[in-house]
């Protein structure tokens, strides 16, 4: 409970004066008893631990009902610890699309939900954010059971700040305010803030229950009503989270969920003409086809959160031993499979040869394995395709030049376990110095000065975010704003508070998430002006 209690920065691995080691001794020991590998032994070689729940829900949301999918089929979707099938899930398609929208918009034309109260629709949401807590071990399981991040992580950080999430936008919902605006004459001028209506949303694999929170909580905080596509990868923690927004009072088909794939689901769901409103979070290719399929049928609304490249900076007069703990958590959290991971890191040439040794040091401590078990930092990747992208990464980065410092291949013989790896000597016209690997793969380059360093960390397409580790307050200033970033993380990374706006400049979006930014992407604005005879004031 206390977790749950500390919940605003749970995603943060902040500085501060006395750093606790991430592998106290006891961890240590278990290491050397073969209780748990190193990434340098056969981390997926043991055999896997059960998964202490059951899936209950694998078909359709559509109006309040779980259904086959108007063609009857249905995918696997696969444990990334061992490649095999968890369950296979009904597989939206068009037809299913048309259904789920034409549900989404008779509860939002006809239903209860625009006609309750935005006080009534706070209280569905806070009783929503109960059930979260009371489910939170079933949900974490489903989650690390199918997508491989670790447990704990699921259990203790993300599904409580899901709940955290919804009580936030609770609390908005009945706090959206009209204006009343001056005129140049005897008119008394109304500005109100309506729902946008239908709204079709696409969320990753690689935070479902997180991404959840970000697209519905402020969708429903503002009467709105959704038709979601889940990751064809991890399709189960959103239908057992929307089964409990029912529980909680939620009238039927103002949220329906559709499994499927993007070319067909998703893409019926981008360019539907009776979907208000579109919000994509995944890559920057696809997030482009989903802004060219918006525009191409009805000019709907478009929030993007895409991909990064974020970089790291550590300055001259850092805390080597301090920077070198912030930067691996900031490139190979949750596998490094994060949009805004500090994958181009940056560091001082007066530091950088202590730098990359104790950094070599720290991947190879690193203790890879079953996610479902104890002191266990990193899990299998996603699935086959994520696990070959990254290993051919990682031959382009041997072949560019760049030296391999630890690492470089998979780990065990069964699932899709990578090596943390760790490249130094990287240059900025190499390909994993560019592109967005999204696996456990830290490039480490060399700078002279801060107006070096600067340029080349703008120089990227993306502007996500980025880390400054510098004890130099004038540094971090002049940083701050010199860099095109979304979000800029000082002495710290990944602090994801609910409040905080999270969205990138450039290539790596349009719109925030979180925070008060995000209730914009669904509200409409509306003028009302009306004569005013007599008036005693204007």
């Amino acid at each position: 409970m206390a977790a749950r209690r500390t919940v605003s920065s749970l995603l943060a691995r902040c500085l501060s004066a006395s750093p606790k080691p991430l592998l106290p001794k006891e961890r240590t020991a278990a290491i050397g008893s073969g209780i748990l590998h190193r990434y340098s032994t056969a981390a997926a070689a043991e055999e896997p631990i059960s998964p202490p729940v059951q899936v209950n829900y694998t078909k359709l949301l559509i109006n309040g009902q779980f259904v086959d999918s108007a063609s009857g089929k249905t995918f696997p979707t696969l444990d990334p610890r061992t490649g095999e099938v968890i369950a296979h899930v009904a597989e939206g398609d068009v037809e299913d699309v048309n259904r789920a929208v034409a549900a989404a918009r008779k509860a939002f034309d006809e239903g209860p939900w625009p006609k309750m109260t935005a006080y009534e629709r706070s209280c569905i949401l806070l009783r929503f954010a109960d059930l979260i807590d009371k489910h939170n071990d079933e949900l974490a399981a489903l989650e690390t059971w199918d997508n491989g991040k670790p447990y704990d992580q699921a259990a203790k950080i993300e599904v409580p700040m899901l709940s955290r999430l919804m009580r936030y936008y609770a609390g908005w919902a009945d706090k959206i305010h009209g204006l009343i605006v001056p005129a140049d004459g005897p008119h008394h001028v109304q500005v109100l803030h309506e729902p946008i209506g239908v709204a079709g949303q696409i969320i990753p694999w690689n935070f479902p229950l997180l991404m959840f929170a970000w697209k519905v909580g402020p969708a429903l905080a503002t009467g709105n009503c959704i038709v979601l596509k889940t990751a064809e990868q991890t399709p189960l923690t959103a239908l057992y989270a929307a089964k409990l927004l029912h529980e909680a009072g939620l009238p039927e088909g103002v949220i329906n969920i559709v499994s499927g794939f993007g070319p067909t689901a998703g893409a019926a769901l981008a360019s539907h003409m009776d979907v208000d409103k579109i919000a994509f979070t995944g890559s920057t290719e696809t997030g482009k086809i989903i802004q060219e399929l918006a525009a191409r049928s009805n000019l709907k609304a478009v929030t993007l959160e895409l991909g990064g490249k974020s970089p790291f900076i550590v300055m001259d007069d850092a805390d080597v031993d301090h920077a070198v703990e912030l930067a691996h958590f900031a490139l190979f959290f949750n596998q490094g499979q994060c949009c805004c991971a500090g994958s181009r890191t940056f560091v001082h040439e007066r530091v950088y040869d202590e730098f990359v040794e104790k950094s070599k040091a720290r991947a190879m401590r690193r203790v890879v394995g079953d996610p479902f078990r104890k002191g266990v930092e990193q899990g299998p990747q996603i699935d086959d395709d994520q696990f070959n992208k990254i290993l051919k990464y990682i031959k382009l980065g041997i072949n560019s030049g760049a030296t391999l410092e630890t690492g470089g291949d998979r780990a065990g013989n069964k699932g899709f376990y990578i090596q943390p790896t760790i490249f130094s000597d990287v240059t900025d016209d190499m390909t994993i110095a560019q592109e967005e690997i999204f696996g456990p793969v830290q490039s480490i380059l060399k700078f002279k000065d801060l107006n070096e360093v600067i340029q080349r960390a703008n120089s990227s397409k993306y502007g996500l975010a980025a880390g400054v580790f510098t004890n130099n307050l004038n540094t971090a200033n002049t940083l701050m704003r010199a860099l095109r970033v979304g979000t800029v993380w000082i002495n710290c990374f990944d602090v994801f508070d609910a409040a905080i706006p999270f969205g990138g400049y450039k290539m790596s979006g349009v719109g925030r998430e979180k925070g008060i930014d995000s209730l914009k992407n669904y509200l409409q604005v509306k003028a009302v002006v009306t004569p005013i005879k007599n008036a005693a004031w204007l």
